[in-house]
């Protein structure tokens, strides 16, 4: 199944002067109700704060849309969209997905998160299809 393949261009790191500054993570999982079509998962992104506004944040990103579109026709043909959520109160990430990469507001999810307040999220989605 496609979603148990492990595929290290859909997990990676930014280095500066060889040390870790920046990671992204992500998985292809089933979307509900459309059998045999899948997503990417963002699990999560982030740069370490004195490396942020750099540009390695929207790099990584952007080498994992690059991988996609370069597997289109590959490993990745099911792929329908790209997606992740954004607890509510973090503009800052809805407005870089939204901005720089054209994802857009989804639902709201109520109690998504367990241990961080406030506890609601938005779902961002990029629809590649």
């Amino acid at each position: 199944d496609m979603a148990k393949k492990h595929d290290e261009n859909l997990c990676k790191f930014a280095y500066w002067n060889g040390f870790a500054v920046g990671a992204i993570c992500t998985r292809v999982e089933a979307i509900p109700d459309c059998p045999g079509r899948h997503r990417i998962y963002i699990m999560t992104l982030g740069v370490l704060a004195a490396y942020r506004n750099h540009g390695i944040g929207s790099k990584l990103v952007s080498s994992v849309l690059d991988h996609i579109a370069s597997q289109r026709d590959g490993q990745l043909y099911t792929v329908d969209e790209i997606m992740l959520h954004v607890q509510t109160s973090n503009e800052d990430a809805m407005k870089f997905y939204g901005e720089k990469f054209g994802f857009e507001r989804g639902e709201l999810v109520e109690n998504y998160y367990k241990r961080i307040d406030p506890p609601h999220c938005y779902i961002l989605r990029k629809k590649l299809r």
